[in-house]
């Protein structure tokens, strides 16, 4: 019987394959699962014939283009065995489209969940997404009707956090799960996921901490830890936590996040925050020239407006960015509530708990479609 193949490049398309993966076995417990991932895809019952590890960043990936190119040819190689009735590309654009070409030379049909951000830089590549894609779940509402246009069979399937965040706990109750005290402010500090974001990122979050903790005495700090990072007291000295970053926002008064999902995670916490962002200075540069969208923090692009300060690679100060944070811990101020309403609408927007469900349910009728034993 042939194999469902599914790509993960980095921690967050390790959960999200995962998820798929879990599901993906309920509706066809005899198809074999195979794929490039991580501990999560092994979990879930992926054979795991590579792992990978995601990096961001211009100058970054180049450093890791030997290892993308062995992972390449690996999986070129898999393909063109006979033994794969479907794959499942999740995100890690840069990688997954050259697998994506593979695939269609070899015959495979391609669904891929979590797609490049067209919206966001190179539009260009929504040509060839044209061509190698058989089949996109999109996770942001507005990229439906984008990707249908240019010819792709798309749906938007909702937002994979949204299964994380059901039943989530009330203030006291994540308070008491973190040990931390009920009667204190609390500020949220999440730099990264990623070991060069953390890098970037460790001394500003501190200073900033600093800063808010001389303005406002008694405020606990707790940082938030994805679960591929190595972190400790060194580079930011304060209880972490790991691997719950909704209980932490559940917890915390106000988070200080660095862009990404975590900022998506916020509104749906109804946390109020700032979005930081730091990386070098080449990838700045040639970003900044590349990036058609006006903002960085998906809560943002999803709300197509301002609703949490943006504070990017120069403009990321102690002072600028601690003014933003300083009045949300007031639980009355205008600049609390404003977001508050701005995140409420966030969360309506990124559809309804599902999403993996309907990805694994599309992957099913794909590969029932073309399967041979």
């Amino acid at each position: 019987m042939r194999e469902v193949l599914i790509i993960a490049g980095e921690a967050s398309g390790d959960l999200h394959g995962a998820g798929v993966a879990e599901r993906l076995r309920a509706l066809r417990p005899d198809v074999p699962l195979v794929g490039m991932g991580g501990d999560r895809m092994a979990a879930a019952g992926v054979r795991l014939f590579e792992r990978a590890e995601g990096v961001v960043g211009f100058v970054e990936v180049l450093k890791h283009l030997p290892a993308h190119l062995r992972l390449l040819r690996a999986v070129r190689a898999h393909l063109r065995s006979g033994r794969v009735g479907l794959i499942i590309l999740i995100d890690y654009p840069g990688f997954n489209l050259r697998v994506a070409r593979a695939a269609r030379d070899a015959g495979v049909p391609v669904l891929y969940y979590i797609t490049p951000q067209v919206w966001a830089w190179k539009p260009g590549r929504v040509t060839l997404m044209a061509e190698v894609i058989t089949k996109a779940a999109v996770i942001l509402p507005f990229e439906e009707p984008l990707l249908r246009d240019a010819g792709i069979d798309t749906t938007f399937v909702g937002h994979p956090l949204l299964d994380r965040a059901q039943g989530l706990p009330g203030r006291d109750e994540a308070r008491q799960r973190l040990g931390l005290p009920a009667d204190r402010e609390v500020l949220a500090l999440f730099p990264g996921s990623r070991a060069q974001e953390i890098a970037r990122h460790v001394r500003d979050f501190e200073a900033v901490a600093r800063e808010l903790q001389r303005r406002r005495p008694g405020l606990e700090v707790v940082v938030s830890v994805a679960p591929t990072i190595q972190l400790d007291a060194s580079q930011l000295p304060y209880p972490m936590v790991r691997a719950q970053s909704f209980d932490v926002l559940r917890a915390a008064d106000v988070a200080l996040c660095k862009s990404g999902t975590t900022t998506l995670e916020a509104a749906v916490a109804g946390c109020p925050c700032a979005v930081v962002y730091k990386t070098s200075r080449i990838t700045y540069e040639i970003a900044r020239r590349l990036v058609r969208i006006p903002h960085i923090g998906l809560l943002n692009v999803v709300a197509g407006r301002e609703v949490a300060p943006e504070f990017v690679q120069n403009a990321f100060t102690t002072p600028a960015v601690a003014d933003a944070l300083d009045p949300l811990f007031v639980r009355t101020s205008a600049a609390r509530l404003r977001m508050l309403d701005g995140m409420a609408e966030v969360r309506r927007r990124l559809g309804a708990p599902g999403a993996a469900e309907r990805v694994a349910a599309m992957a099913a009728e794909m590969y029932d479609g073309t399967r041979t034993t």
